[in-house]
Parts: structure tokens; sequence; C-alpha cells
């Protein structure tokens, strides 16, 4: 029986659920049932279902403020906290700032994608985890498609022999 991270289990959910053209994720009591039939553990299987349910959220969040100062110079910089420096290695961090400056991921995605990688239970946290939490932050926005599309075509291309 494998018992699969967190993480395993969200991109279960998401390559079986949320690339549909019309996603129908089912109710989490079935939801539950089928990922333990999948051989998930259970403890897992719920923190997984929290952690979408809180992705699900983050849609209310309200927009990140400009400061008067920010308007019209570019990109802000973003300081990450001792936290998230010890769990997000440069490369995580150097990919997050790519994806902001190609216009993949807005300030305000960013801050959400911090957010859900760190609610990840994974000690080591790198850029594999971090294009599938980028891809399921993304796809949980209303009107991202491009985004999406642009990101899995960046995904796509890094590696050509990973199975879709």
């Amino acid at each position: 029986m494998m018992t699969g991270s967190v993480l395993d289990i969200l991109i279960y959910v998401f390559d079986r659920y949320m690339l549909d053209e019309v996603p129908e994720v089912p109710e989490r009591e079935h939801l539950v049932r089928d990922l333990e039939r999948a051989g998930f553990g259970q403890a897992n299987v719920e923190r997984a279902l929290d952690w979408l349910a809180d992705l699900a959220c983050e849609r209310d969040r309200p927009p990140l403020p400009l400061s008067t100062k920010d308007k019209g110079k570019g990109p802000t910089v973003r300081i990450f906290s001792d936290g998230e420096l010890v769990r997000l290695s440069t490369e995580c961090r150097g990919f997050l700032f790519t994806l902001e400056r190609l216009g993949i991921l807005s300030p305000q995605q960013r801050e959400i994608v911090i957010e859900r990688m760190l609610a990840l239970d994974a000690d080591e946290l790198d850029t594999e985890q971090l294009k599938w939490v980028v891809l399921m932050v993304l796809s949980s926005q209303p009107g991202q498609e491009l985004a999406f599309e642009r990101l899995e075509d960046l995904v796509s291309d890094a590696h050509p022999n990973v199975p879709h």
C-alpha cells in the first residue's frame, strides 16, 4: 500500500479532476473514498483536501495594495523571511521571480503560491513541487487560462519526457 505525500495526492486529484475542460470535483467524502481506494493514507488525504480547501478560499483574498511609490516603477522586490528561505530553495525563489517577470504570476498569486508551498508537509521544497503548486494556484483562479497555458508550455519544454 502506498501512503503518498500530500503533494502526491494533490497531483493525483489535479490530474484526475482539474485538468478536464469542465472540472467536476466530487464531494469531499466521495473524494476521500476514491483516494483511499487508490491507496493513499487517510491522514494525508485529509491534509491534502484541507490544502485544496484553503486554496479555494484564496479566490476571495483582496488584491495586494500597491504603495504609491510602486506604481509604474516596475516589479517590486519580494523579501523572503528566514522560514521561507529555509524551506524554499534558491531555484524555487528564482523560478518564482521568473514566472512573475514573464507575467505568468501576479504578485498576489506569487504570495498564494509561497503560502501553499509552505503548507506542504515536505522538508525540502524543489522546483518540481513548485511547478505543480503554481499550476494548481493558476487553475483555481478565474480568468487565468492564458497564464496556465504559458506555464504548461514552460513545464513541458523543460521536461519533454514527462507524461501528461
